[in-house]
């Protein structure tokens, strides 16, 4: 047996194992924490979410707006945060959130606070980081900037995050997408080294080649090298989540999403 498909094998009898009438998150791997970027499940409902992270052990989720609507009330809001609470979740942030004026700044960050959700997954542009610099002091509520790749004008890498927010409030930093980031033809160890210091969220997936227009697969079928990322992050003692954001086969994600979350928990089982 090849050891991408033994890694896997491990990883998924673990996930079987944790499927109990009474959820149970499973413990942080060697101090890492594995959790969900919800745009993977963008075809799912709420109710749907919750039963799939319950079933892979999953408790931390970055909801996207298909689950926690921009134009939901306040009461809205911290009622779909309290049924992932209910269930033994944890909704650590919001995003990606894009965000073009000061007006959408201020949406957004009140959204957050509505919610309360203790930080923002973002993409505003340059100009509007004076704004996002005010209502983070205003809310205390954290953003980590999301870099998009070489289409992406605004934050293509994590250095061009990096160079904009150094000299801003600590509480705003980077959330580095590893699929788009080796898209660059960049090394995401590297930069998790790099910008340690401001490294609050990750957004992981696995492609199928370091050219610019690569494609999502489930991660251990493609040619990233997960397993040094891994390391990396426990080296750093990384204290975020570890987002997996498979955006592959979108009305079928939940089987694609197992088999990524089986062979991260297999990595770490062997590490």
């Amino acid at each position: 047996m090849k050891r991408k498909q033994f890694i896997k094998t491990l990883g998924l009898s673990s996930l079987a194992l944790s499927t109990k009438a009474h959820f149970e998150s499973l413990p942080a791997f060697q101090g890492l924490k594995i959790g969900l970027a919800s745009y993977t499940l963008r075809k799912y409902s709420v109710d749907q979410v919750i039963e799939i992270m319950k079933s892979l052990a999953i408790k931390d989720v970055c909801l996207k707006s298909f689950h926690l609507p921009y134009d939901a009330s306040p009461q809205e809001l911290k009622a779909t945060a309290e049924k992932f609470k209910s269930n033994g979740l944890n909704v650590y942030a919001g995003g990606v959130i894009y965000m073009k004026t000061n007006e959408e700044v201020e949406k957004y960050f009140k959204y957050a606070q509505n919610a309360g959700l203790k930080m923002i997954v973002g993409a505003p542009e340059h100009h509007l980081l004076t704004k996002v610099e005010e209502m983070v002091k205003a809310t205390d509520v954290k953003i980590a900037i999301h870099n998009h790749g070489p289409e992406d004008k605004i934050f293509p890498s994590p250095a061009s995050v990096y160079e904009k927010i150094k000299n801003l409030d600590a509480r705003i930093g980077l959330c580095i997408d590893t699929g788009h980031t080796f898209r660059l033809n960049q090394d995401p160890a590297a930069e998790f080294r790099k910008f340690r210091d401001r490294l609050f969220d990750i957004h992981l997936k696995d492609l199928n080649s370091q050219k610019p227009e690569a494609e999502n697969v489930e991660i251990g079928r493609g040619v990233m090298n997960i397993s040094l990322y891994l390391q990396v992050l426990k080296e750093l003692k990384y204290e975020g989540i570890i987002g997996v954001e498979y955006e592959k086969d979108a009305e079928n994600a939940a089987y694609g999403l197992t088999e990524s979350v089986g062979y991260l928990r297999g990595i770490l089982r062997m590490s």
